[in-house]
């Protein structure tokens, strides 16, 4: 599966459909630069990608990555018709073979938004509903004629809709129950940061032991929920620094520290600044 860090989403490029007679072949291409979503609706495309085969049959989808080359393995047996799509993502992308949690950022730059998440896309399977999907398909090649931003703007719109049905059908959460677990207690997290952590409450909540909880965490974020929690709150704080002009000691209390001198002390492990070293920079 594709895994996707957002934003900025991935955006769309082209689309198009062809429909190939019997004996009919896909070209041959190496590093297009973009991915290549195929959604075939009758027939079967037989495809190579680096070697590796690829059968797409119908009410089926693949998608191919932008830096491999892929040719046709055998030609289609009878007439086959596909609905193809471009996109492209400037955000940072990478092919995994299990669903990761999102790690929070660390680093000291100032925009890294805590809003950022991820998304997993698998590369190829069925399509559950394929006529919704092949109706968001037309209305993309409906829109290639009009040139107005109404209308790319609807284009864009489209595409994220199209992933979101792919992620969705796919129901990865589902493959990794303890990554699933950190997933939710992550959650939990965000919504209580500005309050003391008590695992007793985080176990109830979750209805697995603290110990469990914390294990899970450690697989999926490389921290246990203390240290989640803490680096949270310094991202929380980060904002407040640069887009208010409040006190620090308040910013401090309202991120849930419990004293100024710990919350000092986190902020500059942390970021390499003193909390107004940090304003002042970025003011």
């Amino acid at each position: 599966m594709f895994r996707f860090t957002s934003p900025p989403m991935p955006h769309y490029i082209t689309s198009g459909e062809d429909t190939y007679p019997a004996e009919g072949r896909h070209p041959n291409r190496s590093g297009i630069g973009v991915f290549d979503l195929l959604a075939v609706t009758r027939g079967c495309l037989y495809l190579e990608e680096d070697g590796l085969p690829l059968s797409v049959p119908a009410g089926h989808f693949a998608i191919l990555r932008p830096d491999r080359s892929h040719r046709t393995a055998l030609p289609c047996k009878e007439e086959t018709h596909f609905y193809w799509l471009h996109f492209q993502t400037l955000g940072t992308w990478s092919e995994v073979t299990e669903r990761e949690p999102y790690m929070l950022p660390s680093g000291t730059e100032p925009y890294m938004q805590i809003e950022s998440f991820v998304f997993h896309i698998p590369r190829r399977g069925e399509l559950h509903t394929r006529e919704n999907f092949y109706e968001r398909l037309q209305q993309l090649l409906e829109l290639r004629s009009e040139v107005t931003a109404a209308a790319r703007f609807r284009q864009q719109a489209l595409i994220q809709e199209l992933l979101l049905q792919l992620q969705e059908e796919s129901n990865t959460a589902a493959k990794d129950p303890q990554l699933a677990l950190a997933d939710e207690a992550a959650a939990f997290l965000r919504r209580r940061y500005r309050e003391q952590l008590r695992y007793k409450e985080l176990s109830e909540h979750l209805h697995f032991h603290a110990n469990y909880i914390a294990l899970c965490m450690k697989k999926a974020f490389g921290c246990t929920p203390q240290d989640y929690l803490t680096r949270y709150r310094i991202e929380q704080a980060k904002q407040l620094l640069i887009h208010t002009g409040e006190p620090i000691g308040k910013i401090a209390e309202e991120t849930g520290f419990q004293t100024f001198p710990y919350f000092v002390r986190c902020f500059s492990k942390h970021t390499g600044a003193r909390p107004k070293e940090f304003r002042s920079r970025y003011r």
